[in-house]
């Protein structure tokens, strides 16, 4: 039987629709507020139908020599055209878009997490400094 972290797919989000994509600067000032824009389908534009969406995208920080990393967000998308008069004829849809304002006191790296409800989980990640 796999690990969980053997499911974890990888690949690079400007040619892999399902993979999150991390944007926030590079450095930033040591407890000082930032916004990290996470999203699915910046140039591959991921479905948002009733049948195939993003269900969510989680974003995680570790510390650089941090043992623990820490859940610092999570956005679910619930919506996708639903409709008691069946799916894709709902009057609302969900893209798979966010952003999160936090603060850090040491450099690390961010993980974002997104589920895709046909093609299960996804992995991206991006090194923050301290400026």
């Amino acid at each position: 039987m796999a690990d969980l972290h053997e499911r974890i797919q990888k690949a690079d989000w400007k040619t892999e629709k399902h993979v999150p994509v991390i944007e926030c600067p590079d450095a930033v000032a040591a407890g000082a507020a930032f916004e990290v824009k996470l999203s699915v389908g910046k140039e591959i534009a991921h479905p948002n139908t009733t049948e195939h969406h993003i269900c969510w995208i989680a974003l995680y920080f570790l510390a650089d020599g941090g043992k623990f990393t820490y859940e610092v967000a999570r956005f679910d998308f619930a919506v996708h055209g639903e409709s008691t008069d069946g799916p894709n004829k709902g009057p609302v849809y969900a893209d798979p878009a966010a952003t999160a304002k936090i603060k850090i006191d040491k450099p690390g790296t961010l993980y974002a997490l997104s589920y895709c409800n046909i093609h299960g989980l996804w992995e991206n990640m991006k090194p923050i400094t301290i400026a």
